[in-house]
């Protein structure tokens, strides 16, 4: 007789127990800035990824309010059937004014995006090079496709011209990489891989989910911040970004050539099965572009606390490798240490992840600290003099 699904599941949760590995969610609430109350506690959060504290910010709440009360409070069907609404039009239309390229596609996530976007543009007898630390959506995107994968090493430039070399009797040859790499927060070098694409006869696909409404001029995102010229590289170049990051809302979308993107209203199984994000998620999302290009110092801010938080974090035994981005990394090595640390800041009211394999390799645990434009100087000071004391306690 086939195992009972107790006796299959039961000890298998009892083994991540056993290697620390079990992750477990808090009942969370905004309270005021960076303080939420996460299981009927207050904390002060570094986990969230809304960079730019938008996600409380009165003018998204009221025009999602006002989208409410004109349009409802669902899609009701698929974008190809009546899921469509002129909010949805007029915010693909913003969004692709907004970075630059000619066609936007908004998605109800950023994972279905990337799950559904990578399978539409290449399949079995096509080529598909990632980075290895890319983002699980890209993963299982490139899974999905059932293209012929190579998989080179980080922000390796000699190495993916290499794959690109081998990879020369392909039909189609399309490079995959997070612009903000998710648990390091560096950045791919996107204008030397656009000259490699380019050079290869490839395609690049750009997942900006960091990125975006953080970097380059006006919140525009990692193409911005590198200068690349996308109304010239529209051909060989498929951006994607996340809308509930820094933008504060949810949903992604995809932008590039005109072609590429009706290509995907047909294809993307993701985009055409699935019911469409409510019209007032749209117009928060429209509002949500206005802030984010008209209050730069949030921006700014960011800058700052990242700045002093690389100062306070100098004095810990534990490496912060260098970011350029929102995120910071603290690597601490084994899972047993990245939860202790993490409960040591809890024990007083300072909530950071600890981030664990499969998320980051076997041996690189961490805490990841997020920040946002909703912190405060002495929100950081308050994490690093914590940091600090978990630092002298010897571990358990």
């Amino acid at each position: 007789m086939p195992p009972d699904i107790h006796d299959v599941f039961g000890p298998a949760v009892a083994a991540l127990d056993a290697q620390q590995l079990r992750r477990h969610r808090r009942v969370v609430s905004a309270l005021d800035g960076a303080m939420v109350q996460a299981d009927g506690q207050p904390r002060l959060a570094f986990a969230g990824n809304d960079y730019l504290g938008l996600s409380q910010h009165p003018a998204l709440i009221e025009a999602a309010r006002q989208g409410a009360a004109r349009y409802g409070v669902g899609a009701t069907a698929s974008p190809l059937i009546c899921g469509h609404s002129p909010s949805h039009e007029a915010l693909e239309q913003e969004l692709a004014r907004f970075v630059g390229l000619p066609r936007a596609l908004y998605f109800y996530a950023g994972y279905a995006a990337n799950a559904g976007a990578i399978p539409a543009l290449v399949e079995r007898g096509d080529a598909l090079i990632s980075d290895a630390l890319n983002h699980a959506c890209l993963i299982d995107g490139a899974r999905l496709s059932r293209a012929d994968l190579t998989v080179y090493p980080h922000n390796d430039l000699a190495a993916l011209e290499r794959a690109l070399i081998a990879a020369r009797g392909a039909r189609r040859r399309l490079v995959v990489a997070d612009a903000v790499f998710s648990m390091d927060g560096d950045l791919a070098p996107l204008p030397e891989m656009l000259a490699l694409c380019e050079r290869h006869d490839a395609w690049l696909y750009v997942d900006d989910a960091h990125g975006f409404g953080v970097l380059g001029d006006g919140g525009r995102g990692s193409l911005s911040h590198w200068g690349v010229p996308t109304d010239a590289m529209s051909s060989r170049l498929i951006y994607m970004a996340t809308l509930g990051k820094a933008a504060g809302v949810a949903g992604a979308f995809i932008a590039g050539a005109p072609a590429v993107i009706e290509w995907l209203v047909q294809k993307a199984r993701t985009f055409f099965f699935a019911t469409g994000a409510p019209p007032m998620i749209a117009e928060a999302l429209r509002a949500s572009l206005q802030v984010i290009e008209a209050e730069g110092w949030r921006r700014e801010r960011l800058l700052q606390l990242h700045t002093r938080l690389v100062s306070g974090l100098a004095a810990l035994p534990w490496p912060a490798p260098a970011s350029q981005s929102a995120i910071q990394p603290l690597l601490l090595g084994d899972n047993g240490t990245a939860l202790q640390v993490m409960a040591a800041l809890d024990a007083q009211g300072i909530w950071v992840p600890a981030i664990r394999p499969p998320t980051v390799p076997d041996g690189t645990a961490r805490l990841r600290i997020s920040l946002s434009a909703a912190h405060t100087s002495d929100d950081v000071d308050q994490l690093c003099a914590a940091l600090l004391a978990a630092s002298a306690r010897p571990p358990v």
